[in-house]
């Protein structure tokens, strides 16, 4: 129900607690694992029992126990074992990918059943089944998400979140590797999404404020450029065009369902542009963009004339239609031409961090050569035994050890290493010339080299969240209650208190180069901070306790964010207080961008019936 006046019916009113209630949200780490190691084990299985049959039957016998080279191309059987060895390879790769999907939509199916993902607003002051299933959703579906966008394949992703049902995707459409954009979105046929977009179908508004959970409508035939931020419960209908690095906030509607013709949108909120400016940022000619909006027209067309001309190639008419055909074929060609040079963007990038970075990679050698030599003493006992189906039945449990013995061994090198290092030199904050030579830029360049490589391998892990073990082993003061989603942060100079969210696609940074400059200064983050997604903290940030930084913005090198406010923009502004636990949960307000106005939308709070007492509706301020 939606009026422009913003006259809603008042919906039953509640007698309130004094204060707004404020209990920790409960992340059920315990639950995740179990969830996660069956998943993995299943992935595992079946493939390890598949590969291992071949090869103790097939590529034992006929490949490695051969008496000679030559008798590997002589002997039949050797020869085509030998050749089937990498279809059996890719043969697993895709098994395993199925398990994957398979395990995961047992698990999303059942969640749905227990709780059912449902527009609305979760408050996550107060405990409830529909949080808990949220936050448990959204773990399940990281580790399939990041096999299949960062794999061998990546455009199986799009089949991925069909099957598990997290997403619906209409065929003919690509989606770029993205931190979001995996759940509670129906996105149409055609439709193009640019690397880094995301379509946050989620916006947790503060630690003990709301998670805004809507679901996303994409149309058919929409592009989305780089870097696009699209909040949650937000429309974008048929033929719209996103240009890149622009965001809109939450519940905004671009386009219409009832009108096809394209529309294109800029900024930061977007906001429709016409052709005059859409031409001005491509480079082009009305002409140019009416023969890329009507191209198919424009094509048949062209073929038409080149027919006619061919009919009546005897005739006076002809050779003047001929000349006037030759022209209009010219101009296509330069079309063509501007459209190869005028409808790409470069951005050139660079960073005095690569002039210098290649002499300290000697540094992995060591630190990769001891890590290797664990897994290779693992392996060799774990296969001394010929117990074949015990060791195919272990086999995910070994791999997934392996793979963190790994990394326990790169982390260890490492942090013996650094101590070393800072032995040498001692770290500390300034502003220092970022130049070769420079014993303060060299050290924190070898520091930056020492520390990344197992930041890598653990946040390219089965469990990339267990990187705050590495943040706080390499320097950062922090505890488990507050974590990274898909965020980036440096490790020297920053210290965060309980329970800060860091979002998704996010960077903290302690320290950064500015021409010719290093600059390094601690980033304090309080109690219960939470930073918005694809937001930029520059060094020397002072955050109060349950303070907010919205997404898509960035903060000034030494600024002071208020305790209990929120702040966001570029650069980072007062926006208003955070009273999040206390606003009411039960009225969204809708953005018609291509209107320019606003509609009021009365919602039913996502909560538990018992629970729905303590929640805010009704009148008030």
């Amino acid at each position: 129900m939606s009026n422009e006046t913003g006259e809603i019916p008042s919906p039953k009113i509640y007698e309130l607690p004094e204060e707004p209630i404020r209990e920790e949200i409960n992340l059920q780490f315990g639950l995740y694992i179990v969830v996660f190691i069956v998943i993995y084990y299943v992935s595992w299985v079946l493939v390890g029992a598949i590969f291992f049959l071949y090869v103790l039957n097939l590529f034992y016998p006929y490949v490695l126990q051969v008496n000679s080279f030559s008798s590997l191309f002589l002997q039949p059987e050797s020869l085509l074992t030998l050749l089937v060895m990498p279809l059996v390879i890719i043969f697993s790769y895709f098994l395993r990918l199925l398990c994957i999907a398979v395990t995961t939509r047992f698990f999303w199916k059942l969640s749905e059943k227990i709780s059912p993902s449902k527009s609305g607003v979760i408050p996550r002051n107060i405990k409830s089944k529909a949080a808990d299933y949220y936050h448990l959703r959204s773990f399940m579906i990281k580790y399939g998400k990041n096999l299949f966008t960062k794999g061998m394949f990546p455009w199986l992703s799009q089949w991925f979140f069909n099957f598990v049902g997290s997403n619906v995707i209409g065929k003919g459409s690509v989606i770029e590797e993205s931190v979001g954009s995996d759940k509670f979105a129906t996105i149409g046929k055609n439709c193009y999404l640019g690397p880094n977009h995301t379509l946050a179908s989620h916006l947790v508004q503060a630690i003990f404020g709301n998670i805004q959970y809507f679901r996303m409508i994409v149309g058919d035939n929409v592009t989305l450029g780089a870097g696009n931020q699209i909040g949650p419960g937000s429309e974008i209908w048929d033929n719209s065009y996103l240009l890149p690095f622009s965001s809109t906030n939450k519940h905004s509607v671009l386009g219409s369902k009832d009108k096809k013709s394209h529309r294109y949108y800029f900024g930061v909120p977007l906001r429709k542009i016409f052709k005059k400016k859409t031409m001005s940022y491509l480079g082009i000619s009305e002409q140019d963009l009416e023969r890329n909006e009507n191209i198919e027209d424009f094509i048949d067309g062209v073929k038409k004339k080149k027919l006619r001309r061919k009919d009546n190639l005897n005739s006076h008419q002809s050779i003047v239609e001929d000349e006037e055909e030759e022209e209009e074929e010219i101009e296509l060609d330069e079309s063509e031409e501007l459209s190869d040079e005028s409808f790409v963007v470069d951005f050139t990038t660079s960073s005095a961090i690569s002039r210098v970075n290649i002499k300290f990679l000697i540094v992995y050698v060591p630190i990769l050569w001891l890590a290797g030599m664990m897994i290779s003493i693992f392996w060799y006992e774990y296969t001394k035994e010929e117990n074949w189906l015990g060791a195919t039945l272990y086999l995910p449990i070994a791999i997934l050890t392996m793979i963190y013995l790994f990394i326990l061994g790169v982390l260890v090198f490492s942090k013996l290493l650094l101590i070393l290092v800072n032995l040498i030199h001692r770290p500390k904050e300034g502003i220092f010339l970022a130049e070769t030579g420079n014993p303060d830029y060299d050290f924190w360049m070898l520091r930056t080299e020492l520390k990344k490589l197992a930041l890598w391998f653990l946040r390219n892990s089965p469990l990339p969240w267990v990187d705050a073990i590495a943040l706080r082993l390499f320097g950062v003061k922090m505890d488990f209650s507050s974590h990274l989603n898909d965020a980036w942060c440096d490790v020297d100079f920053l210290s965060m208190g309980r329970n800060c969210l860091i979002g998704q696609g996010a960077t903290v940074m302690s320290s950064m180069v500015i021409g010719k400059y290093l600059i390094i200064k601690r980033v304090i983050l309080s109690d219960y901070v939470m930073i918005g997604g694809h937001t930029t903290i520059a060094p020397g940030t002072i955050m109060g306790h349950d303070s907010v930084v919205g997404a898509v913005s960035h903060t000034m090198y030494r600024q002071l964010i208020e305790p209990n406010t929120i702040y966001g923009a570029v650069p980072a502004r007062f926006l208003k207080e955070n009273k999040y636990a206390e606003e009411r949960r039960d009225i969204v307000v809708k953005r018609v961008v291509d209107e320019s106005k606003k509609l009021e939308e009365t919602h039913e709070v996502n909560i538990d019936e018992d629970k729905k007492k303590f929640i805010v509706a009704g009148d008030d301020d």
